[in-house]
C-alpha cells in the first residue's frame, strides 16, 4: 500500500496513456470526457427538447464507466490514499502566486484556499473565473469539438490536424489566461 501512496514517474502514465490510446484505436473508440455529457443529457432525457441530444448514448456506455470510475477512483485516492507531504510546488510558482495575493497550498491541500472555496463566489473575481469561466468551458468544448483530453490524447494518437491546432490554443489560452488574465482578475 505505501508504493502506492508515492509519486510515481510521470513515464508509467505515459506508457499507460500509450497503452490505453492502442486499445482504443484498436476496438474504433474515441477517448474524451466531455462526450459523456451529451450521454448523460440524452440518457436523462435530454434528446425529448433537443435533437443535439437525439443519438444512441448506449454506444457510449464505456465511457460512462470511465467517468464512473474516475470519479470513484478520485474519492478512494483523496479518502484513503493520499500523502501526508505537502504538495512541491516550486519556489518561483509560490512567489508568483505571492505576488498576487495567493498563498501556496500547505499541508493536504493540493490548491490554493483563496481560490478554492464558497465564499470566492460572492466576489467578482470569483463570478469572473468560475461562473463565466465555466461557461466558456462548456461553450468551448463543445464548439470545438471535444475537450483537453479529447483533443491531446486521441486527437494527436490518430494524427488529427484539427486536434493538434486545438492544443495550440490550448497553450495559448492558457498562458493567456496565467500570465495575463489572472493577474488582472485578481486586481478586481
Amino acid at each position: 500500500m505505501e508504493i502506492l501512496k508515492q509519486p510515481w514517474h510521470w513515464g508509467f502514465s505515459g506508457i499507460m496513456i500509450v497503452f490505453v490510446m492502442f486499445l482504443l484505436i484498436y476496438f474504433g473508440k474515441r477517448f474524451g470526457v466531455s462526450s459523456s455529457f451529451k450521454a448523460i443529457c440524452s440518457m436523462v432525457g435530454g434528446k425529448k427538447t433537443c435533437s443535439y441530444f437525439d443519438y444512441d448514448w448506449k454506444s457510449h456506455s464505456w465511457l460512462l464507466m470511465f467517468v464512473l470510475g474516475s470519479i470513484i477512483g478520485g474519492y478512494i485516492a483523496a479518502n484513503f490514499m493520499a500523502s501526508p507531504d505537502p504538495v512541491a510546488i516550486s519556489a518561483g510558482t509560490i512567489q508568483d502566486l505571492a505576488e498576487l495575493g495567493i498563498s501556496a497550498p500547505t499541508g493536504s491541500a493540493l490548491v490554493p484556499p483563496e481560490l478554492f472555496n464558497f465564499d470566492i463566489l460572492t466576489t467578482l473575481p470569483g463570478i469572473l473565473m468560475f461562473i463565466i469561466g465555466g461557461f466558456f468551458i462548456g461553450f468551448g468544448t463543445r464548439y470545438a469539438g471535444g475537450c483537453t483530453s479529447g483533443h491531446a490524447i486521441s486527437g494527436l494518437s490518430n494524427l488529427q490536424l484539427p486536434s493538434f491546432l486545438a492544443v495550440i490554443g490550448f497553450f495559448i489560452g492558457g498562458l493567456i489566461s496565467t500570465h495575463f488574465l489572472l493577474p488582472l482578475i485578481m486586481t478586481l
